[in-house]
This record gives structure tokens, sequence and C-alpha cells, in this order.
């Protein structure tokens, strides 16, 4: 992992498994997010914090990119096609763009368990203290997580692939709000079954 000196740090804390965070990341700060243990499937929004109708725009930033995936050098792009975040750092290599997020309908709908804990309600929670809403929650990517897609179409929600200690670090192009749901998933392997905590740190590189 790249060492971060302590002047550097802004931010560092833990986002316990299951739960939501939010922050808005300054023009030109770093957020790094960290997969303590390994295969832990980490929902993702985020929004021009100046204007949050011009949020992440997942059709645009796959076909800008040419990618499904989310990988260093990626650019995270609005719907107004304004730069988001540009990945800077990343030791998993894959991140989802088209698996969306666990919700109390889907898991009802998947496996009947209407009840669970999900990240759309996570979403929401993180969203009400901006004054946002339902309306407010769009396409999000899924930092490590790996949605395989065979080449007849098919696809499901596969197996993490990340390490523990995996990280990615997220550059702000712009003022971004971010939004993370640490996914509660326990019906799928998105978590293999588990859900852990992760870390968030936000740094102002040299």
């Amino acid at each position: 992992m790249t060492q971060l000196t302590q002047e550097k740090i802004i931010l560092d804390e833990v986002i316990p498994a299951r739960a939501g965070w939010s922050r808005v990341i300054h023009q030109g700060e770093v957020l790094r997010i960290i997969d303590l243990e390994g295969k832990q499937a980490v929902d993702f929004l985020c929004y021009n914090a100046n204007d949050v109708e011009d949020r992440y725009a997942a059709a645009d930033t796959m076909k800008i990119n040419g990618n499904l995936f989310i990988r260093e050098g990626t650019v995270i792009y609005s719907i107004q096609c304004n730069p988001l975040f540009t990945v800077i750092h990343d030791t998993c290599g894959f991140h989802d763009t088209i698996g969306g997020c666990c919700s109390s309908a889907l898991n009802q709908r998947r496996y009947g368990k209407g009840e669970d804990h999900n990240c759309r309600a996570n979403f929401l929670a993180q969203l009400k203290r901006y004054g946002m809403g339902p309306r407010d929650v769009v396409a999000n990517l899924n930092f490590f997580m790996y949605v395989p897609v065979a080449a007849d179409g098919q696809m499901d929600m596969g197996p993490s692939i990340s390490k523990p200690g995996d990280y990615l670090d997220l550059r702000a192009e712009m003022d971004v709000l971010a939004v993370i749901s640490n996914c509660p998933q326990m019906n799928n392997p998105v978590n293999d079954f588990n859900p852990t905590p992760v870390r968030v740190v936000v740094y102002r590189p040299s």
C-alpha cells in the first residue's frame, strides 16, 4: 500500500459492516477505500457537490472509458460528462458497473427476504442528510465486486476477488459528494456471505 504521512491525512475512519457513510471530497483530495478483510462489496454513488442533479452516469462512464469495469486510470463521469473522480491507484483490478445495489424489493423478489438490511436503505439514510431522497438514487457502481458476463450475456453476482488490504484511490476532479453503502448482502457471494468493515482515508497528495 502506498504509505501516507500523517500531515497529508484529512480523515481516517472505519465503516462498520452493513453501514453507510458519506462526505464531500474536495477537488484535489483523494478518497482511499480499503477492503480490510477482503471479499467485501462497497456500493458507491457520487454527485457534483455544487449541483447534485449532475450525478454519476453509469452508461456514460462505461462508454467513455470503453470498458465494463472500473480500474486504475478509469475516469468516473457525471451525466453532464464532467469528470467526478479518477482512479489513480487500484490493487484489485475489477470493480463492477452493472450489478446495482440490493434493496428490500430485490431481496424479496430473488430470495424471499425483503426484511433484510440493504444498500438502497443505506443510500437513502445518507442522502437524507443532504436533503435528497429516492429520486436521487441512480445506478451505482460497486467497488471490490466482480460481476462476470458470459459470451451469451448471462451474468450474476460473482464471488469477490478482492484480497485483505486491497484498495483504490479516487482523486476528486471537482467537489464531489461521495456516498457509500458497505454492502450488507447475505444471500449471494458478493461479500463471501460475511459482511465486514472497510476503511476510508481522505488525504491531500503532495
